[in-house]
């Protein structure tokens, strides 16, 4: 994977580790959501669709710090809703991060430049800000005018200050492999991030906008064609190589949702964060009592569109890890994407956008 070498060991050990201890389940990283409300309303949302309110509603800390604790990820994704609109989301990141999780805050930026000073960077701490497009695509994902621009200035002063900043670009069946290299070779090479995940869009049930979600065959010729002349290798893209190959079409791989579990308002979701079949209180009652066999791509008709990394990521990296070869390549790919992410290369200036 192209993670910071010393993420990658942690959550090498932490796999290894289940491995000695016989586990045919356990999480990698938790999907938290301690809130639902958002600033924005993008058209492929699912998660701003409930009443008044829910959306009023903030998780506590102890509630959220304790869920992760509970659950033994290593790695915790922060997200909503917007995260920033959470009065206490600064003391979830930093109990966190005193205990050593790797944690992803998710958010749309138009709150980062004001809160910025509420957080501290450290090694263990990004991040994570949604860009799905260059300027006039990402507005329109959006619904709001502007919100590019903002993000953009919003990453410039997080780098400036020292903070990891990663992108997450989801695509839709607008989209064509030049408006994803277009964004992905923006986000590499101009604004510089230190790595971006990529998702094909999924049909949430809620969503306003159902007509543009992408299918698998499209979701393969996208990224195959996108991929294409050296692309792959040369953006820093923060998924496991075998994830990259499963998105082109040259692999497939079984759904292992339990293994990013999503914790939010309502408890454990069942079976991920895109699909809603109940809640259970507890990590272990997800975990044990889920029927985890009849969700996948040919299983529920839900899924037959799904290639999102909450499914496929976390298979993608257990055979890695079960495979010489694979994980060799994840290491080749870890090191090339640390040496790029040198100091000196990240003092380079930023360029502007034409």
């Amino acid at each position: 994977m192209a993670m910071p070498l010393r993420q990658s060991v942690t959550v090498a050990t932490y796999l290894a580790r289940q491995k000695l201890r016989r586990r045919d389940r356990f999480p990698l990283i938790v999907e938290l959501e301690p809130l639902f409300a958002c600033n924005l309303k993008c058209e492929g949302c699912g998660k701003i669709q409930h009443p008044a309110g829910i959306l009023k509603q903030r998780m506590p800390v102890a509630q959220a710090v304790g869920a992760v604790l509970e659950s033994g990820a290593p790695m915790v994704s922060i997200a909503g809703g917007e995260p920033l609109m959470h009065p206490q989301i600064d003391e979830i990141v930093r109990q966190l991060v005193a205990r050593r999780k790797y944690v992803f805050l998710c958010t749309n930026a138009m709150l980062l430049r004001k809160k910025l000073d509420l957080f501290e960077p450290s090694r263990y701490f990004a991040f994570a800000v949604h860009i799905d497009g260059l300027r006039e695509r990402h507005d329109a994902s959006v619904a709001k005018e502007g919100v590019f621009d903002e993000a953009v200035a919003a990453v410039k002063e997080a780098k400036r200050r020292g903070f990891r900043v990663t992108t997450n670009s989801t695509f839709f069946n607008t989209d064509t492999p030049q408006t994803v290299v277009e964004v992905l070779d923006y986000l590499n090479d101009e604004l510089e991030v230190d790595e971006m995940m990529i998702s094909p869009a999924y049909a949430y049930e809620k969503a306003p906008d159902q007509e543009h979600f992408l299918g698998v065959e499209q979701t393969r010729e996208l990224f195959r064609k996108a991929f294409s002349g050296g692309n792959r290798r040369r953006w820093r893209l923060n998924h496991s190589p075998l994830f990259l190959d499963f998105l082109e079409g040259r692999a497939d791989f079984d759904c292992t949702a339990w293994a990013i579990p999503n914790y939010s308002l309502f408890g454990w979701q069942r079976p991920c964060y895109l699909m809603s079949d109940g809640y259970v209180p507890t990590y272990r009652e997800l975990v044990e009592e889920t029927d985890w066999e009849k969700y996948g791509r040919g299983k529920d008709p839900r899924c037959a569109n799904c290639m999102a990394h909450c499914g496929y990521e976390p298979t993608a990296v257990l055979a890695t890890m079960g495979s010489l070869k694979e994980s060799l390549r994840a290491l080749r790919d870890t090191v090339a994407t640390n040496r790029a992410n040198q100091p000196e290369r990240r003092a380079t200036a930023v360029k502007e956008l034409p």
